[in-house]
């Protein structure tokens, strides 16, 4: 089985708000809420992908410096295993938009089950609501 590299990030707001973004139509589990993020290419570092990913998916720029690892999930899906660094963000400039047509939510931490979600991403929302 295949062995996928994604990175993620819980941007985290003034007011310890995190950002989720909506799968849009198309891509597989569309209608599902997620941490913002992508796949890591052979050439990156998780944190340089992320950079990436937070400029391509939200139109917003960050820092290696800003972006502090908090878990990680591992989860295998039907023909892949994920394994998602995910780390927390506080500093980043620009405001957050939807660049792919993805929905953006600002949820407070005890909400966030409250959003269906892919399979990897469950186990983290207690160790993100237990940090902040």
């Amino acid at each position: 089985m295949k062995t996928v590299l994604v990175s993620a990030v819980a941007l985290v707001d003034v007011d310890g708000r995190v950002l989720l973004a909506q799968r849009p139509e198309g891509k597989s589990m569309a209608g599902m809420w997620e941490f913002p993020g992508g796949k890591v290419e052979p050439s990156e570092t998780p944190e340089v992908a992320l950079i990436r990913e937070l400029h391509e998916e939200l139109g917003i720029d960050t820092w290696s410096s800003c972006l502090a690892p908090l878990t990680f999930a591992s989860h295998s899906y039907e023909d892949f295993h994920l394994l998602m660094p995910l780390f927390a963000c506080r500093k980043w400039e620009g405001v957050p938009q939807g660049k792919e047509g993805q929905t953006l939510r600002w949820v407070r931490t005890n909400a966030l089950r409250e959003y269906p979600m892919p399979p990897a991403d469950i186990p983290l929302i207690p160790i993100l609501r237990d940090w902040l």
